[in-house]
């Protein structure tokens, strides 16, 4: 069962800022990634998770669209290149997040981290200056300007890696896991500020992550993984999320307010359609109350 609604295939289309088809990946351990089914289209200004089990291959996705990996057959385009052989042209562009953030922090203290790559740039000190401040301020942490990065919590480390990410004001950012270590109001906000990005700058973002209730609340179009790769599924959430049984083969617990109305669902036959936002949800069962 796969669908795949409102996505033009073959990267000819103009606005596709990432493109991946039928890439198969084998690691030096022999466990091979066949990222195949449908293909992998984003476009300019989408917001798109990546859903999957542990082992279905969306770290080894991301990683394609950077430049890490080489696929050994299937193709990968972003911004019309392959990463893996013309990354530099690119790079400029990309901003990134992965999931071990201790990797990617490595200077003495928070606001040098940020400013890493405005100065491999040559940007003049002023303007590396007003970035990262930009930046640190962006996402709350301008306190930490001064601090070792080693020493932060893992949900601070995860701020400051999305601030070094965000310093070159990027047209595609890449988050793996973003909202690992994070309490629940850094996750409420930094999904605000995803959005905002999104909107008001006109980001394209692409996204793994295990935090399903985060995906109605930020993702506009979501890509489903089966063990090993395949990827089975896309759609917008609601479609994602109303496929149970497609969930339930990848290991993927549906949203809790899914979860909720379809529960409701099997006890009630005028029940509401399912809603993915407490917003909606409260509407929908006010509504349905009341008999409307």
């Amino acid at each position: 069962m796969s669908e795949h609604t409102g996505h033009a295939h073959g990267h000819a289309s103009l606005d596709a800022v990432v493109y991946v088809s039928c890439v198969r990946h084998s690691y030096e351990d022999g466990t091979t990634v066949h990222l195949c089914g449908l293909d992998f289209l984003v476009k300019r200004g989408q917001r798109v998770t990546v859903l999957g089990p542990n082992g279905s291959g969306k770290t080894t996705l991301l990683y394609h669209l950077l430049g890490l990996l080489r696929s050994h057959e299937g193709e990968v385009r972003v911004f019309g290149v392959d990463p893996s052989r013309e990354w530099p042209k690119i790079r400029r562009r990309i901003g990134v997040v992965l999931q071990n953030v201790d990797e990617q922090l490595l200077a003495p203290t928070v606001a040098d981290d940020v400013a890493f790559s405005p100065r491999q740039y040559g940007m003049a000190e002023t303007e590396v200056v007003r970035r990262v401040d930009d930046a640190l301020a962006m996402l709350g942490i301008a306190h930490l300007h001064d601090r070792v990065p080693h020493n932060l919590s893992g949900g601070e480390k995860r701020k400051v890696a999305l601030a070094g990410a965000l310093v070159m004001e990027p047209e595609l950012l890449v988050l793996d896991e973003p909202f690992e270590g994070l309490d629940p109001a850094s996750r409420d906000s930094l999904i605000e500020l995803l959005e905002r990005l999104s909107t008001e700058q006109g980001t394209t973002i692409v996204m793994s992550t295990h935090d399903i209730d985060s995906v109605p609340e930020f993702a506009d179009y979501a890509y489903v993984l089966a063990p090993g790769g395949a990827i089975v599924f896309s759609g917008t959430p609601e479609a994602v999320f109303s496929q149970a049984d497609l969930l339930a083969e990848g290991n993927i617990k549906p949203p809790i307010l899914a979860e909720l109305f379809a529960a409701l669902a099997h006890a009630e036959a005028d029940a509401p359609p399912p809603a993915l936002s407490v917003d909606h949800a409260v509407e929908a069962l006010v509504r349905w109350r009341r008999g409307e």
